[in-house]
């Protein structure tokens, strides 16, 4: 299935940059030790701005829950369905959550709970996102 392509602006660049390298990261406060995503200009948390920071990350989370999405809005997604869209949880935190189409996992043979890596894929635009596989 072809992802949607993703344009980077200036916040989120060092994120997509990151991801093109094989590399998972969140914006981290050093102020507050708090990690948050999807990055903001300031913490969510204590508002400093002069404390972000890029964090990376293990790359391993848990299935926290999952859809199966069988009528998607978004043309370039259409001809893949169904299809699954799981919510991840980071290892480092689990407030932080991601989606992901969970690549190789047939549809809804998602194993709630299981563990998870992060795999990175290039969009229709060429831009490389994560995306999480099941760990064996």
């Amino acid at each position: 299935m072809a992802k949607q392509g993703v344009q980077p602006d200036e916040l989120t660049k060092p994120f997509w940059d990151a991801a093109t390298n094989g590399k998972l990261v969140i914006q981290n406060c050093t102020a507050c030790n708090r990690l948050q995503n999807p990055p903001l200009p300031r913490c969510g948390q204590c508002g400093s701005g002069d404390n972000l920071e890029w964090k990376e990350m293990s790359g391993r989370g848990t299935i926290y829950n999952y859809c199966v999405v069988y009528d998607c809005p978004i043309r370039s997604l259409q001809e893949g369905q169904p299809f699954n869209l799981a919510v991840i949880m980071l290892e480092e935190d689990p407030a932080i959550q991601m989606y992901s189409h969970l690549p190789g996992t047939p549809v809804d043979e998602v194993p709630i709970g299981g563990p998870v890596r992060v795999v990175f894929e290039p969009t229709a635009n060429g831009q490389v996102v994560p995306e999480w596989e099941v760990a064996a």
